[in-house]
């Protein structure tokens, strides 16, 4: 087993439920004396700090969303006063005003180590070189991985997103074995390098860190067979931590939550009933080490599922399964939920096309529309007209069977679908539905 640190991811159940109570009763007491939104919200609901002795009071304490964080722009949930505070990150803010998440020396040393397991897991150690291609900046990825690559001893390569041919350059030149980046710009860069004549057995790579959107183990098969390497999957988000929140290991069979730091649980979205252990629902966090901005039952609105089985690779720690979707990215076409990533995936099992693909969704009269644009290759799309049609008519027919809803599936030529250096833009949603 590749591990970090041993004694906290292979600790027994009991010791890790004494440690996670021992936490939680400190932090709630941090929130209610130093901030007023939360001390207010335990109020509402007659709760005192004394209320909480132990993890399994977790369901007392109310919910975190992420409008509560900008409800209270810019320093509102900040339980530690601004002159500890050594770092702040912050959201793109494109949906309205930017979540602000702000980092104590402490918490610094915190994502340092927890972005050390994530690393260290995916196989990289002193004599790594680590590319990463995160964007720096308030976005907490670029960060996030330097700060754990450095604390591993690797060299780290902070070239971060963008300028794609300098980033193949720079892996074939320097000896690059670790990329860190989001899984659909891994696969941008193996087109890229397809472009530039550079076969994946020039390269030094063995594995990459990829997280930030949803992806299948289709589109995992398609970035390991064009790179040859192991592709890794990390989750995080700021306003947890930042990545290395949870982390796969060599094993690649959910992803192992640092649960000394964050104790996760599965709700049902619609309720804020807590599920039982191996059903899917919404993934909710709550802090128990940080000092900046600790978050009680934060709502991530991702779905997954929880097994505390131990894991082949020896580890212990609490596994959360991939990612499948938001419940803010679900589309809801004719009364069915709709994820990009089954469409994905049914792509990518079919196998003929490339793995680039937009949904249009459209609402005509009174009945929604959904349009898929599917990429082939040159080679396909030169092919004769009666050969696309049946290759459309396939796609439409499995994701007909997979989805229960129809679909207009239309192939498009090679690199017609914007390409993204971050997250990939997957949807374009015309109906009007405010």
């Amino acid at each position: 087993m590749n591990s970090w640190n041993p004694t906290c991811e292979s600790m027994s159940r009991e010791e890790m439920r004494k440690l996670q109570s021992e936490r939680l009763i400190k932090t709630v007491r941090r929130i209610y004396h130093n901030v007023p939104y939360y001390r207010n919200k335990m109020q509402q609901l007659g709760l005192l700090p004394e209320d909480i002795n132990s993890v399994d009071d977790l369901k007392k304490l109310p919910f975190t969303y992420k409008q509560d964080l900008r409800d209270t722009y810019p320093y509102g949930l900040f339980a530690a006063p601004l002159s500890e505070i050594v770092r702040i990150h912050a959201s793109s803010g494109t949906t309205g005003r930017p979540t602000v998440v702000g980092y104590t020396r402490n918490d610094i040393t915190v994502w340092s180590e927890v972005m050390a397991r994530t690393l260290t897991a995916a196989g990289a150690g002193k004599e790594s070189f680590i590319q990463i291609a995160y964007g720096y900046g308030l976005f907490t990825g670029g960060l996030g991985v330097h700060y754990g690559a450095e604390r591993i001893g690797a060299s780290v390569i902070p070239i971060s997103g963008g300028n794609t041919k300098r980033q193949i350059q720079i892996m074939k030149d320097f000896g690059t074995t670790h990329i860190a980046c989001t899984p659909s710009y891994a696969l941008y860069l193996a087109e890229t390098m397809e472009e530039m004549g550079i076969r994946k057995e020039e390269l030094s790579l063995k594995a990459g860190v990829f997280g930030a959107e949803p992806w299948t183990d289709n589109m995992r098969k398609e970035i390991e067979n064009k790179l040859g390497i192991k592709a890794i999957d990390i989750y995080g988000l700021s306003e947890v931590i930042g990545p290395g929140v949870a982390f796969e290991c060599e094993c690649q069979n959910g992803l192992h939550i640092s649960e000394d730091h964050f104790i996760p649980e599965i709700i049902d979205p619609q309720t804020g009933e807590v599920l039982p252990e191996g059903e899917k629902g919404e993934l909710v966090f709550t802090t128990i080490t940080k000092e900046g901005i600790p978050l009680i039952r934060y709502r991530t609105r991702d779905i997954s599922s929880l097994t505390y089985e131990k894991c082949e690779c020896g580890r212990t720690l609490v596994r959360m399964s991939r990612v499948s979707g938001r419940t803010d990215d679900m589309l809801i076409i004719r009364g069915v939920n709709v994820f990009p990533s089954q469409i994905e995936s049914v792509l990518l099992e079919i196998g003929e096309t490339a793995p680039h693909y937009l949904l249009i969704v459209d609402r005509v009269g009174k009945l929604d529309t959904l349009e898929i644009l599917v990429e082939v290759s040159d080679k396909l799309f030169s092919d004769e007209i009666k050969r696309l049609e049946e290759l459309e008519n396939k796609i439409r027919r499995e994701i007909e069977s997979t989805l229960g809803i129809t679909a207009k599936v239309r192939l498009v030529e090679p690199k017609t679908i914007e390409r993204s250096e971050g997250k990939a833009k997957r949807v374009i949603d015309k109906r009007n539905l405010k």
